[in-house]
């Protein structure tokens, strides 16, 4: 389904920094609007986020789970979208000279939110995740400018 790249202008451990910080989710995940809780020891394999979804004054609470897990390389989390079930979501780290190329592929998993696939959701799936990447670089490239004062 939706998988995107980006490139950024920062080495690997930056990238892996900003998503090893459960906490820093809701600055780039869109649609998340806080973070309530992250489990000890997060992203280690089995550890959740806690959070909460929503538009304006919809909101759900839900979570994502570390399935695999490469540290500084790869993470693969299950998301919950209740009540549609649950999506794939890998997150690899490329070095790219001296950056890196965060590559994301999101894809239904569990539930009715399979059947769903189809080119509307889609291309709703790829602009989400084109700017979920674009506020992923800017939160890794400004950590790693103020980590270099």
């Amino acid at each position: 389904m939706a998988v995107r790249n980006a490139l950024v202008r920062a080495d690997p451990s930056a990238v892996w920094s900003v998503l090893a910080d459960g906490h820093s989710y809701d600055q780039w995940v869109v649609g998340t609007q806080a973070v309530r809780a992250v489990d000890p020891g997060w992203p280690r394999e089995g550890t959740s986020l806690h959070y909460t979804l929503g538009l304006g004054p919809l909101q759900l609470n839900d979570r994502t789970t570390v399935r695999l897990v490469e540290p500084g390389k790869s993470l693969e989390l299950e998301a919950l979208v209740r009540p549609v079930g649950s999506v794939r979501i890998s997150i690899q780290i490329l070095r790219w000279g001296e950056d890196s190329v965060v590559v994301l592929d999101e894809h239904p998993l569990r539930g009715p939110s399979w059947a769903l696939e189809n080119p509307i959701t889609e291309l709703a799936m790829t602009l989400r995740n084109r700017a979920m990447l674009y506020r992923l670089v800017r939160v890794v490239e400004s950590r790693a400018t103020q980590s270099s004062r």
